[in-house]
């Protein structure tokens, strides 16, 4: 979602929901542009580096010519072993936009189709003599997301059969009649894995290298395992006052929706290949991008300005990512990260002006405890203003919510004062009377504690 520099401030707290669904793009028209300055952006990702909020590596391409690389904090922070360009991450579900590109891949060559329902793989699953495969990659399936029970996290480290996942997806049924609506499920791509399998009546890790990586020279994109730190690869970690490693799901769970390791230079290649016609036609990635209730087919729609461009994010145990693509310019903006205290969007955000010549600021960063936060929280309001805004903290973090809408984060800037600069939103608070001050756009509202 775009945020314009001049939106007022009602109308973006409003769409703060869609800013979290949504890549926002703080972008306004502007040329394109292969100069990048390199030092500033260096700059920016030292400031990131030093005060422990990104650990990962970032890649713009144009034209499927790199202009820009980086790598940041630690692949093993215990032993401070540092990242580089062919460093290994886990993408999470921009693995989900590989497997549709093999889905239509499969269907140009006649091995299934759009219509094609799914009772023929999967007779045990709720519904499957009614959802088709064009279903399962938009999400309107209806197929319940296994990744959101309870006990999820008790086995997502132990490995698990393709037998056993379909018996756990058919168990857990169906949420809603299949094509009625739209709702994010990992599942239907996990069974699209499997799909893919019999269809070709071989592994997926072989059918993805056949198709994809190995005729676009993909060395260092793969069907993951294990991590395995001499060849590359990078633990995950959270940052809880210090970087503390996160446990390994097993790849046998996510399988092609969320089981490919890459880089962002592989993924820039990836996509600018996708766009151009040359892993699946033209007239397929057409349908790839149409959106029905938001969902396309492997890809999310992400505009800015006039402009419009598709991607997908990724998110496994520590591990963040994400790839967004511009036809019209050309431009791919790829992030993977093993370790984040900050607003990947932001640094997306930062890619982007650099590319178009937008300007933006080096962060400066505030440290807090979380005792410091107590004094902030409560409900604001003001009498010409019409939401409240309720501030809140998890762990050493500040949340703010406005009346309807979902949390986000605040990064403290300075003493009493937090920004959100996705929504250009500056929160000044004065504890001592009870007090705080919002600012946005130019305009200042004055809210007191209830």
């Amino acid at each position: 979602m775009l945020l314009q520099d001049n939106l007022k401030l009602l109308d973006a707290l409003m769409k703060i929901k869609l800013l979290v669904a949504v890549i926002t793009l703080l972008i306004i028209k502007s040329g394109y542009s292969q100069g990048i300055d390199h030092a500033k952006l260096n700059s920016y990702f030292q400031a990131l580096e030093a005060n422990n909020k990104f650990m990962g590596s970032v890649a713009v391409s144009q034209d499927g010519k790199l202009l820009y690389t980086k790598a940041i904090g630690f692949k093993v922070v215990e032993d401070k072993l540092k990242p580089n360009e062919h460093t290994i991450y886990r993408i999470g579900s921009i693995s989900k936009t590989f497997t549709a590109a093999l889905v239509f891949k499969a269907i140009e060559e006649n091995k299934t189709a759009l219509s094609q329902t799914i009772n023929k793989y999967f007779p045990t699953v709720k519904n499957s003599e009614k959802i088709t495969v064009a279903q399962l990659l938009n999400h309107h399936s209806g197929i319940h997301n296994f990744t959101d029970e309870a006990d999820y996290a008790k086995w997502h480290t132990q490995k698990r059969s393709d037998e056993e996942m379909i018996k756990l997806i058919s168990t857990m049924g169906s949420d809603f009649e299949p094509g009625s609506k739209g709702a994010y499920s990992n599942s239907n791509y996990v069974l699209l894995t499997y799909l893919l399998q019999k269809a070709y009546n071989k592994p997926y890790e072989q059918i993805l290298q056949e198709k994809i990586t190995k005729p676009l020279s993909l060395t260092d994109t793969y069907y993951g395992g294990k991590i395995d730190i001499e060849n590359g690869g990078s633990y995950s970690y959270q940052f809880k006052s210090e970087w503390v490693k996160e446990a390994e799901t097993d790849m046998s769970i996510p399988a092609g929706a969320g089981a490919i390791v890459s880089t962002p230079s592989d993924l820039a290649v990836f996509a600018n290949a996708l766009f151009s016609g040359k892993i699946v036609s033209l007239q397929s990635l057409t349908q790839m991008k149409a959106a029905k209730d938001g969902f396309g087919m492997g890809l999310f729609e992400v505009p800015f300005v006039e402009k419009r461009g598709y991607g997908h994010n990724g998110g496994i145990d520590g591990f963040s990512s994400s790839l967004h693509y511009f036809p019209d310019d050309k431009v791919a903006i790829a992030l993977t990260s093993n370790g984040s205290a900050y607003d990947n969007n932001s640094i997306s955000i930062v890619l982007l002006s650099s590319v178009f010549h937008r300007p933006y600021q080096i962060p400066t960063f505030f440290t807090v405890t979380t005792t410091d936060l107590d004094q902030y929280l409560g409900i604001y309001s003001a009498s010409v203003f019409p939401l409240k805004l309720t501030i809140t903290k998890s762990e050493n973090t500040l949340m703010a919510q406005a009346t309807g809408q979902p949390a986000f984060k605040l990064e403290p800037t300075a003493k009493h004062v937090f920004n959100f600069d996705l929504a250009d939103l500056a929160l000044q608070f004065d504890p001592a009377n009870e007090q705080m001050t919002l600012k946005q756009g130019g305009k200042e509202f004055l809210l007191t504690k209830e």
